[in-house]
């Protein structure tokens, strides 16, 4: 689940400074008509960019047309997916806090269930996956980049990781599974604990990302080259690999996303949740003002 306090200390710069500020439920509703994610085929290789301003929060909205760009990639016998971000500083800020504030309990399930439906379907895609980290990526959008096989991230200012405990609340199971299977248990079990988030020297240092890079153009340049290296590796015998790797975890959440939700719900029914939600969009108006 997206981190509010990570939010409230760094996305609210962002907020401000792209002028674009979601205050209520209607203004969340009136952002989808333009596209949410943009995607571009260039010699067989699909290049998905989410295009949701300011920070790509993850809507019910935006988890379906994600799913539904990569579905649409497969069906177009992709070679390989390139996962990235249009906007210049964040990749993607995390869950839509407005999908969790005075919950209508039939869309709140229905978009923890497009949640639980995009990570199935990129955690578990035989095809070569990598993500560009242009920018931010706490919590949900770490999980985005951790659901992908090659991890580049830009350096610069921006962090990345799960940073869920610093609200107070537990990173789902099939939040952390990819980031032991990633950094190790060691390693992962201080992050979660401490809700870590990495600047990019750090988190190539653990492992994290696999490489940096100097700009958005060479984090994609070195995503092509990851993929392009699977030419001459057999198809069958790589998605077979890699699904055996990955059962573990995707057959716990095939097996749990009913218990998995109600754990999501109760969550989001909570008081001081609630409270911590509605000081913060106060806090976004009177910003505004």
């Amino acid at each position: 689940m997206a981190s509010i306090s990570f939010i409230m200390r760094t996305s609210t710069l962002l907020l401000i400074k792209s002028k674009f500020i979601l205050l209520s439920k209607n203004a969340s509703q009136q952002s989808l008509k333009g596209k949410l994610v943009e995607t571009i085929q260039n010699n067989g290789i699909t290049t998905i960019s989410m295009a949701r301003p300011p920070v790509n929060s993850l809507s019910l909205e935006m988890a379906v047309e994600l799913r539904k760009a990569i579905e649409n990639s497969i069906d177009n016998n992709t070679k390989g997916i390139i996962l990235t971000s249009s906007l210049a500083s964040v990749f993607s800020g995390g869950l839509d806090i407005l999908e969790m504030y005075k919950p209508d309990l039939k869309r709140c399930t229905d978009f923890w269930h497009s949640l639980q439906d995009l990570w199935l379907t990129l955690y578990s895609l035989g095809i070569p996956t990598a993500a560009a980290i242009n920018g931010a990526s706490p919590a949900g959008g770490c999980l985005l980049a951790l659901s992908c096989e090659y991890r580049v991230m830009v350096d610069g200012l921006h962090t990345i990781g799960l940073n869920e405990t610093k609200l107070g609340i537990v990173a789902p199971k099939w939040f952390q599974d990819p980031l032991i299977a990633t950094i190790g248990y060691r390693q992962a079990e201080l992050a979660l604990l401490r809700g870590t988030l990495f600047k990019p020297q750090e988190a190539l240092k653990v492992g994290l990302v696999d490489e940096l890079a100097s700009n958005k153009t060479d984090a994609l340049t070195k995503c092509i080259s990851y993929i392009t290296d699977y030419a001459k590796i057999s198809t069958e015998a790589r998605t077979a690999t890699k699904l055996s790797l990955r059962k573990e975890t995707l057959t716990w959440l095939e097996g749990n996303r009913e218990w998995d939700t109600t754990i999501f719900l109760n969550y989001v029914q909570l008081p001081q949740v609630q409270t911590n939600l509605d000081l913060y969009i106060q806090s976004l108006k009177k910003k505004s003002k």
